[in-house]
């Protein structure tokens, strides 16, 4: 259980990236996080839970308990599987409407929207578009 806001989570992860030197140590850090992933159920790599938009394969599930919002996630590729490890702990755990109203300028903040080559940056925005459809979806319920 998450006690901290969502927006305590993206000054977290930004002020995380600012301690980073340069643009080699901070893709090096995203790697890392992605080796962390937890283990994503096979059962949930089908076309009904892949990130359409996305060059590398990337499958994203969510599960609404409690209020809040769950996603598990994962990819066939390094940095995308980083890239997703931000993104869960940006938004998973939080409830569906602080998702959309907190946005995704962190990722601007760190600077990773100039740094991604134009395809994962297109895949990054293609998993932030994803997480808010779930988030939108979680609302209407």
């Amino acid at each position: 259980m998450n006690s901290q806001s969502i927006q305590e989570v993206h000054r977290e992860i930004v002020d995380e990236f600012e301690f980073l030197d340069d643009w080699m140590d901070r893709y090096q850090h995203i790697i890392d996080l992605g080796r962390r992933l937890p283990k994503f159920p096979a059962a949930y790599q089908t076309d009904e839970h892949k990130v359409k938009g996305c060059q590398a394969q990337v499958w994203l599930c969510a599960e609404q308990r409690d209020g809040k919002l769950y996603l598990q996630a994962t990819s066939d590729a390094a940095i995308v599987s980083g890239l997703i490890a931000l993104l869960l702990r940006a938004y998973s755990g939080f409830a569906p409407r602080a998702i959309l109203d907190a946005g995704h300028g962190f990722i601007e903040e760190i600077g990773l929207a100039e740094h991604l080559s134009p395809t994962r940056g297109n895949g990054l925005h293609a998993m932030i578009r994803t997480i808010r459809k779930h988030a939108v979806n979680a609302c209407l319920v």
